[in-house]
Protein backbone atom coordinates (compact mmCIF):
# COMPACT_ATOMS: atom_id res chain seq x y z
CA UNK A 1 0.00 0.00 0.00
CA UNK A 2 1.49 3.86 -0.89
CA UNK A 3 -0.24 6.45 0.79
CA UNK A 4 -0.07 10.00 -1.67
CA UNK A 5 -0.70 13.59 0.30
CA UNK A 6 -1.83 15.94 -2.18
CA UNK A 7 -2.26 19.95 -0.65
CA UNK A 8 -6.07 20.29 -1.58
CA UNK A 9 -9.24 17.77 -2.39
CA UNK A 10 -8.91 18.94 -5.99
CA UNK A 11 -4.82 17.98 -6.23
CA UNK A 12 -5.82 14.18 -5.01
CA UNK A 13 -9.00 13.99 -7.27
CA UNK A 14 -6.40 14.89 -10.09
CA UNK A 15 -4.04 13.09 -9.41
CA UNK A 16 -6.62 10.01 -9.32
CA UNK A 17 -7.89 10.76 -12.54
CA UNK A 18 -4.92 11.23 -14.30
CA UNK A 19 -4.02 7.64 -13.12
CA UNK A 20 -6.84 6.08 -14.23
CA UNK A 21 -6.34 8.28 -17.55
CA UNK A 22 -3.18 6.28 -18.03
CA UNK A 23 -3.72 2.97 -17.60
CA UNK A 24 -6.73 3.80 -19.90
CA UNK A 25 -4.05 4.83 -22.44
CA UNK A 26 -2.02 1.96 -21.79
CA UNK A 27 -5.07 -0.27 -22.10
CA UNK A 28 -7.80 0.46 -23.95
CA UNK A 29 -10.13 -1.93 -22.88
CA UNK A 30 -9.51 -1.34 -19.00
CA UNK A 31 -11.62 -3.11 -17.23
CA UNK A 32 -12.46 -0.48 -14.58
CA UNK A 33 -14.39 -0.91 -11.34
CA UNK A 34 -16.04 2.26 -10.23
CA UNK A 35 -17.15 4.10 -7.19
CA UNK A 36 -19.98 6.64 -6.40
CA UNK A 37 -20.33 9.66 -4.06
CA UNK A 38 -19.50 13.19 -3.59
CA UNK A 39 -16.10 12.66 -3.60
CA UNK A 40 -15.92 10.98 -6.87
CA UNK A 41 -17.86 13.85 -8.61
CA UNK A 42 -14.64 15.58 -9.18
CA UNK A 43 -12.12 12.33 -10.68
CA UNK A 44 -15.45 12.06 -13.58
CA UNK A 45 -15.49 15.87 -14.19
CA UNK A 46 -11.89 15.68 -14.45
CA UNK A 47 -12.25 12.64 -16.89
CA UNK A 48 -14.72 14.36 -18.64
CA UNK A 49 -12.76 17.19 -19.59
CA UNK A 50 -9.85 14.71 -20.70
CA UNK A 51 -11.86 13.12 -23.31
CA UNK A 52 -13.05 16.57 -24.34
CA UNK A 53 -9.97 18.10 -24.63
CA UNK A 54 -7.43 15.12 -24.90
CA UNK A 55 -9.47 12.83 -26.79
CA UNK A 56 -8.67 10.29 -23.99
CA UNK A 57 -10.85 7.18 -25.23
CA UNK A 58 -13.28 5.10 -23.40
CA UNK A 59 -15.17 3.56 -26.43
CA UNK A 60 -13.44 0.38 -25.38
CA UNK A 61 -13.52 0.53 -21.99
CA UNK A 62 -15.51 -1.70 -19.64
CA UNK A 63 -17.15 -0.72 -16.07
CA UNK A 64 -18.46 -2.22 -12.78
CA UNK A 65 -19.45 -0.28 -10.63
CA UNK A 66 -19.07 -1.60 -6.47
CA UNK A 67 -22.80 -1.20 -5.79
CA UNK A 68 -26.71 -0.34 -5.69
CA UNK A 69 -29.30 0.17 -3.92
CA UNK A 70 -32.37 -2.46 -3.56
CA UNK A 71 -35.33 -1.51 -4.58
CA UNK A 72 -34.08 0.90 -6.77
CA UNK A 73 -34.80 0.61 -11.18
CA UNK A 74 -31.54 2.13 -12.65
CA UNK A 75 -33.98 5.09 -13.84
CA UNK A 76 -34.80 6.15 -10.49
CA UNK A 77 -33.03 9.73 -9.97
CA UNK A 78 -31.35 7.87 -6.73
CA UNK A 79 -29.71 5.30 -8.27
CA UNK A 80 -25.98 4.35 -8.83
CA UNK A 81 -26.68 3.85 -12.19
CA UNK A 82 -28.86 6.98 -12.80
CA UNK A 83 -25.60 8.76 -10.81
CA UNK A 84 -23.04 7.31 -13.42
CA UNK A 85 -24.73 8.11 -15.96
CA UNK A 86 -25.22 11.93 -15.49
CA UNK A 87 -21.73 12.00 -13.87
CA UNK A 88 -19.78 10.34 -16.56
CA UNK A 89 -21.20 7.64 -18.62
CA UNK A 90 -23.43 10.57 -20.63
CA UNK A 91 -20.42 12.51 -21.07
CA UNK A 92 -17.90 9.65 -22.77
CA UNK A 93 -17.70 8.31 -25.84
CA UNK A 94 -18.52 4.77 -23.37
CA UNK A 95 -20.52 2.20 -25.09
CA UNK A 96 -23.56 1.87 -22.41
CA UNK A 97 -23.32 -2.23 -23.02
CA UNK A 98 -20.08 -2.03 -21.26
CA UNK A 99 -21.12 -0.63 -17.99
CA UNK A 100 -21.88 -2.76 -15.64
CA UNK A 101 -24.08 -2.09 -11.77
CA UNK A 102 -26.23 -4.94 -9.97
CA UNK A 103 -29.71 -4.68 -10.59
CA UNK A 104 -31.22 -3.77 -7.33
CA UNK A 105 -34.76 -4.07 -8.96
CA UNK A 106 -33.89 -7.74 -9.81
CA UNK A 107 -36.55 -9.98 -8.50
CA UNK A 108 -34.09 -12.82 -7.64
CA UNK A 109 -31.11 -10.50 -5.90
CA UNK A 110 -28.98 -13.92 -4.95
CA UNK A 111 -28.57 -14.81 -8.54
CA UNK A 112 -28.12 -11.23 -10.03
CA UNK A 113 -25.38 -11.18 -7.55
CA UNK A 114 -24.09 -14.06 -8.92
CA UNK A 115 -24.68 -13.21 -12.86
CA UNK A 116 -22.30 -9.75 -11.29
CA UNK A 117 -19.28 -11.94 -10.62
CA UNK A 118 -19.61 -14.23 -12.81
CA UNK A 119 -19.82 -10.97 -16.04
CA UNK A 120 -16.18 -9.85 -13.73
CA UNK A 121 -15.00 -12.75 -14.65
CA UNK A 122 -15.85 -13.37 -18.33
CA UNK A 123 -14.42 -10.17 -18.99
CA UNK A 124 -11.20 -11.36 -17.23
CA UNK A 125 -11.24 -9.52 -13.73
CA UNK A 126 -10.93 -6.36 -12.74
CA UNK A 127 -7.72 -4.40 -13.92
CA UNK A 128 -7.91 -0.80 -11.99
CA UNK A 129 -11.00 -0.25 -8.98
CA UNK A 130 -11.70 3.20 -7.98
CA UNK A 131 -12.23 3.00 -4.43
CA UNK A 132 -13.75 5.23 -1.84
CA UNK A 133 -14.10 4.68 2.15
CA UNK A 134 -17.43 5.39 4.74
CA UNK A 135 -17.46 6.90 7.78
CA UNK A 136 -16.99 4.01 9.79
CA UNK A 137 -14.28 2.06 7.26
CA UNK A 138 -16.36 0.43 4.73
CA UNK A 139 -15.31 0.10 1.10
CA UNK A 140 -18.44 -0.56 -1.26
CA UNK A 141 -21.25 -1.22 1.40
CA UNK A 142 -19.48 -3.51 3.21
CA UNK A 143 -20.79 -2.26 6.19
CA UNK A 144 -18.54 -3.28 9.43
CA UNK A 145 -18.80 -7.45 10.41
CA UNK A 146 -18.16 -8.26 6.54
CA UNK A 147 -16.24 -11.33 6.32
CA UNK A 148 -12.66 -10.38 3.93
CA UNK A 149 -13.46 -13.20 1.68
CA UNK A 150 -17.03 -12.07 0.99
CA UNK A 151 -18.13 -11.92 -2.60
CA UNK A 152 -20.80 -9.64 -4.52
CA UNK A 153 -23.94 -9.84 -2.16
CA UNK A 154 -27.15 -8.20 -0.67
CA UNK A 155 -26.05 -6.28 2.62
CA UNK A 156 -28.18 -4.11 5.42
CA UNK A 157 -27.21 -0.40 5.40
CA UNK A 158 -25.87 0.51 9.06
CA UNK A 159 -27.74 3.30 10.78
CA UNK A 160 -24.24 5.51 10.03
CA UNK A 161 -24.65 4.77 6.65
CA UNK A 162 -28.20 5.84 6.11
CA UNK A 163 -27.51 8.97 7.83
CA UNK A 164 -24.39 9.57 5.68
CA UNK A 165 -26.22 9.37 3.02
CA UNK A 166 -29.52 11.03 3.55
CA UNK A 167 -28.35 14.31 1.82
CA UNK A 168 -28.29 12.55 -1.65
CA UNK A 169 -32.04 11.36 -0.76
CA UNK A 170 -33.06 15.87 -0.28
CA UNK A 171 -32.08 15.20 4.02
CA UNK A 172 -34.75 12.41 4.52
CA UNK A 173 -33.32 9.73 6.21
CA UNK A 174 -36.80 7.84 5.97
CA UNK A 175 -35.81 7.96 2.09
CA UNK A 176 -32.61 6.21 1.82
CA UNK A 177 -33.25 2.36 1.21
CA UNK A 178 -32.08 -0.12 4.18
CA UNK A 179 -30.15 -2.41 1.75
CA UNK A 180 -27.86 -3.11 -1.44
CA UNK A 181 -26.14 -5.14 -3.53
CA UNK A 182 -22.62 -4.69 -2.95
CA UNK A 183 -19.00 -6.15 -4.71
CA UNK A 184 -17.63 -8.05 -1.60
CA UNK A 185 -14.51 -7.14 -0.06
CA UNK A 186 -13.16 -10.51 -1.73
CA UNK A 187 -14.56 -8.99 -5.07
CA UNK A 188 -12.41 -6.19 -4.59
CA UNK A 189 -9.46 -7.57 -3.51
CA UNK A 190 -9.13 -9.46 -6.73
CA UNK A 191 -8.53 -6.54 -8.48
CA UNK A 192 -5.23 -6.27 -10.27
CA UNK A 193 -4.73 -2.25 -9.01
CA UNK A 194 -6.47 -0.41 -6.29
CA UNK A 195 -7.18 3.41 -6.16
CA UNK A 196 -8.65 5.01 -2.84
CA UNK A 197 -9.64 8.84 -2.64
CA UNK A 198 -10.08 10.15 0.71
CA UNK A 199 -10.26 13.69 1.66
CA UNK A 200 -11.69 15.77 4.06
CA UNK A 201 -11.13 16.27 8.28
CA UNK A 202 -13.83 14.21 8.88
CA UNK A 203 -12.55 11.14 7.18
CA UNK A 204 -9.24 11.68 9.08
CA UNK A 205 -9.54 9.49 12.15
CA UNK A 206 -10.93 6.44 9.88
CA UNK A 207 -8.23 6.75 7.29
CA UNK A 208 -5.41 6.33 9.89
CA UNK A 209 -7.37 3.16 11.11
CA UNK A 210 -7.72 1.77 7.88
CA UNK A 211 -4.44 2.34 6.21
CA UNK A 212 -2.15 2.11 9.66
CA UNK A 213 -4.33 0.41 11.95
CA UNK A 214 -4.65 -3.55 12.69
CA UNK A 215 -6.34 -5.58 10.35
CA UNK A 216 -10.52 -6.31 11.11
CA UNK A 217 -13.67 -6.60 9.89
CA UNK A 218 -14.97 -4.16 11.66
CA UNK A 219 -12.88 -1.77 9.59
CA UNK A 220 -13.61 -3.22 5.89
CA UNK A 221 -10.95 -1.19 4.46
CA UNK A 222 -8.30 -2.63 6.34
CA UNK A 223 -8.66 -5.23 3.86
CA UNK A 224 -6.50 -3.22 1.63
CA UNK A 225 -3.08 -3.21 3.82
CA UNK A 226 -3.29 -7.18 2.23
CA UNK A 227 -3.12 -6.25 -1.74
CA UNK A 228 -0.11 -6.04 -3.77
CA UNK A 229 -0.71 -3.03 -5.45
CA UNK A 230 -2.91 -0.35 -3.59
CA UNK A 231 -2.57 3.32 -3.91
CA UNK A 232 -4.44 5.64 -1.41
CA UNK A 233 -4.57 9.54 -2.61
CA UNK A 234 -5.69 11.56 0.03
CA UNK A 235 -5.58 15.51 1.14
CA UNK A 236 -4.36 17.11 3.77
CA UNK A 237 -7.19 17.55 5.91
CA UNK A 238 -8.08 13.48 5.43
CA UNK A 239 -4.10 12.88 6.02
CA UNK A 240 -3.84 14.74 9.75
CA UNK A 241 -3.83 12.00 12.22
CA UNK A 242 -1.39 9.68 9.70
CA UNK A 243 1.81 8.71 11.86
CA UNK A 244 3.34 8.09 8.62
CA UNK A 245 2.63 11.42 6.45
CA UNK A 246 7.08 12.23 6.19
CA UNK A 247 7.70 8.68 4.62
CA UNK A 248 4.51 9.26 2.40
CA UNK A 249 5.66 12.61 1.40
CA UNK A 250 9.42 11.28 0.74
CA UNK A 251 7.95 8.33 -1.60
CA UNK A 252 6.06 10.87 -3.80
CA UNK A 253 9.00 12.98 -4.31
CA UNK A 254 11.84 10.52 -5.02
CA UNK A 255 9.71 7.48 -6.42
CA UNK A 256 10.72 7.03 -9.97
CA UNK A 257 6.99 5.87 -10.98
CA UNK A 258 5.32 9.37 -9.55
CA UNK A 259 7.96 11.51 -11.42
CA UNK A 260 5.59 12.46 -14.30
CA UNK A 261 2.79 13.36 -11.77
CA UNK A 262 4.80 15.65 -9.85
CA UNK A 263 4.70 17.65 -12.87
CA UNK A 264 1.15 18.20 -12.67
CA UNK A 265 -1.28 21.05 -13.88
CA UNK A 266 -1.77 23.80 -11.67
CA UNK A 267 -5.01 23.53 -9.51
CA UNK A 268 -5.57 27.06 -10.83
CA UNK A 269 -5.45 25.53 -14.30
CA UNK A 270 -7.97 22.72 -13.06
CA UNK A 271 -10.12 24.98 -11.94
CA UNK A 272 -10.65 26.94 -14.38
CA UNK A 273 -11.00 24.02 -16.65
CA UNK A 274 -14.14 22.77 -14.03
CA UNK A 275 -15.67 26.08 -14.67
CA UNK A 276 -16.14 26.42 -18.34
Amino acid sequence: MEVIIQPTADAAALLVARLIAKHLRAKPSLVLGLATGRTMERVYEYLTEMHRREKLDFSLCRTFNLDEYVGLPPNDPHSYRYYMDRHLFSRVNIDRRNTHLPNGAARDLAAECRHYEELIRDCGGIDLQLLGIGADGHIGFNEPLSALRSRTREKALTPATIRQNAPLFGGKISAVPRRALTMGVGTILEARRILMLVTGAEKATILAKAVEGPMTAMVTATALQLHPDCKVIVDEAAAKRLRGKAYYRWIFKNEPEWQEFRAAPSIRRARSRRSR
